[in-house]
């Protein structure tokens, strides 16, 4: 087989190019600018109308909001100065009362927006500042958003649905503060409607707020280092959020005896250390975004295990938190709580100097049928066709977790549109990847006679139909090549490769091997006997749908 050599791509936030996508030029979705816009209606005195996504059924939604749906009678799209005498855009800062929800299943996503009020830096970057319903109004408002490795910049209009004068989704306490409300209405812009916000992930919200990559631990299964994870990830200026899994739609909202909401999304704050009785007790903050209901388990306000350790250390751990924020043992913590989420900052994001942070790699690539669709390893005839990336791992870790040498990264693989798709009945694809050492070879792919006889050195943990698969590695040193897959052969998609690794290349190498696309009646007929003798037949997965997800688990 014939290959085209390796195409060089400069990799890492610091040598990228600012050029369009980046936070400060962001890419204009649906090629509106925002400034001409406003400027457009300023000088004709009227408000915008957003063409793009108008005030009508098809922005809602496609089934459950669907035009012929009973959810959507009664609907009437108002702009908030009809809704009050007095809006404000944000008002004394963005606070988490900023954000209640409302009849649409997307508390994944409000979860998300909540943590943006920790960290202004982070929220003037997805809320530009300079926007009220005062100074220079003319009904149009603009948010920034990450998007399948670009920063998009999304026009709206301000007109908002509404049923018995009252906003349909995300609304502020008081009901006169209209950040939340429109940011949702952009993010709905981007993936179609807003019915394609039910359901989802924290982590997917944190990464198209930031950039940044996520990991998904699951807590009964939590690697022993995780306590030491989520201090390092709170050092890096991570955001992390947790939850307990609903096994039953009747489960949702269901408060534990200890005052916990099942299904609902949290944020982690702090992870400190306490000197309890001459003994070191691990404690993680948690916050809860809407913040009515709190753990009454130890370590919550007022418990007796406050008064055993001194009041420096309570004065360290600020504990008088505020309301709806509580401290709780990390055994606690991953007893009562299945899910953590965590969402690895790009440096970017980060002006705080004294931060180490990520250092990011990113590919664009496609699954072609007939070309580069191999499917995973279980297809061992096509699966040497996938597309192939290396990564170079130079210097180990400075203060790894284990106290063992080597070189720490992530590896994120995220597929396209997944949220536009369902408007058209489509499921995402069941994705994974592998990674295989890449030893003594120049400008050459890795083929059969490797990928077939030599195992990965690592593989993402499963193949699963989300948006992204992540996972996180501890390599020696060395050259490595990555193989994205889906889980089936012959199936067409565009995806997202991201390496964050914790120390630079110094070379700046992280290279896309790319294969010339062939047919078959190019392949010497030897050549194909032989390598059928090599493949074998294909092996057989188990299949493994879980009770309390959208998604099922392939194991190989």
């Amino acid at each position: 087989l014939l290959h085209d050599p390796f195409v060089p791509i400069t990799a890492g936030w610091q040598n990228r190019a600012e050029g369009v996508g980046t936070i400060e030029n962001a890419v204009k979705f649906c090629q509106q600018d925002f400034e001409t816009l406003r400027q457009e209606c300023l000088s004709s005195g009227r408000l915008f109308e957003d063409g793009c996504f108008p005030a009508q059924s098809k922005s809602l939604g496609y089934k459950e909001l669907g035009p012929f749906s009973s959810k959507t009678r009664g609907i009437v799209w108002k702009r908030p100065t009809e809704l009050c005498s007095n809006p404000k855009f944000i008002d004394d800062g963005a606070t988490r009362t900023d954000i209640c929800q409302g009849s649409l299943g997307d508390c994944w996503l409000l979860a998300a927006i909540a943590s943006l009020t920790l960290d202004q830096q982070i929220l003037a970057q997805v809320v530009p500042p300079g926007q009220s319903f005062t100074e220079d109004y003319a009904g149009i408002f603009h948010f920034q958003f990450w998007q399948y490795g670009e920063w998009v910049d999304v026009v709206i209009d301000d007109r908002l649905p509404t049923r018995d004068g009252k906003l349909l989704f995300v609304h502020s306490e008081e009901g006169s503060e209209f950040w939340s409300a429109l940011l949702e209405k952009a993010y709905a812009k981007v993936n179609g409607c807003y019915e394609a916000l039910s359901g989802g992930n924290t982590i997917e919200g944190f990464e198209d707020f930031t950039g940044g990559i996520g990991e998904i631990f699951t807590l009964n299964k939590a690697p022993p280092q995780l306590f030491k994870i989520i201090q390092k990830a709170l050092c890096l200026g991570s955001l992390i959020g947790c939850s307990i899994a609903v096994t039953s739609s009747y489960e949702t909202e269901a408060v534990t005896t200890l005052k916990l909401v099942k299904g609902h999304a949290y944020s982690v704050t702090a992870a400190e250390e306490v000197n309890v009785r001459g003994q070191q007790v691990q404690l993680v903050r948690i916050r809860n975004p809407w913040g009515q209901v709190e753990w009454t388990g130890a370590w919550s306000d007022g418990s007796r295990e406050w008064n055993h350790i001194s009041q420096e250390e309570k004065s360290k751990l600020n504990k008088v938190a505020e309301d709806g924020e509580f401290w709780m043992s990390y055994s606690d913590f991953i007893r009562n709580f299945s899910d953590l989420e965590i969402c690895n900052l790009t440096p970017d994001l980060l002006t705080d100097d004294t931060k180490s942070c990520w250092n990011n790699y990113q590919f664009e690539g496609t699954w072609r049928v007939g070309s580069t669709a191999g499917g995973c390893l279980n297809h061992s005839a096509t699966f040497p066709s996938n597309p192939q990336f290396l990564v170079h791992l130079e210097d180990v870790d400075d203060d790894p977790l284990d106290g063992k040498d080597g070189c720490t990264f992530l590896v994120g693989l995220m597929q396209k549109d997944g949220r536009r798709k369902r408007m058209l009945q489509q499921d995402l694809e069941t994705i994974g990847f592998a990674i295989y050492e890449y030893k003594g070879r120049s400008n050459v792919r890795l083929g059969p006679d490797v990928l077939l006889r030599q195992r990965p050195v690592a593989t993402s943990s499963t193949f699963i139909n989300r948006r992204e698969v992540c996972g996180r590695f501890t390599l020696p040193p060395g050259d490595y090549a990555i193989i994205p897959s889906t889980f089936q052969p012959h199936k067409n998609g565009s995806f997202v490769l991201r390496v964050f690794s914790e120390k630079k290349v110094d070379t700046s190498v992280c290279t896309f091997i790319q294969q010339e696309k062939i047919s078959e009646k190019d392949v010497d007929p030897q050549f194909k006997e032989i390598f059928k003798n090599i493949a074998g037949s294909v092996s057989r997965s188990t299949h493994l749908l879980t009770v309390n997800q959208s998604f099922s688990l392939f194991l190989l």
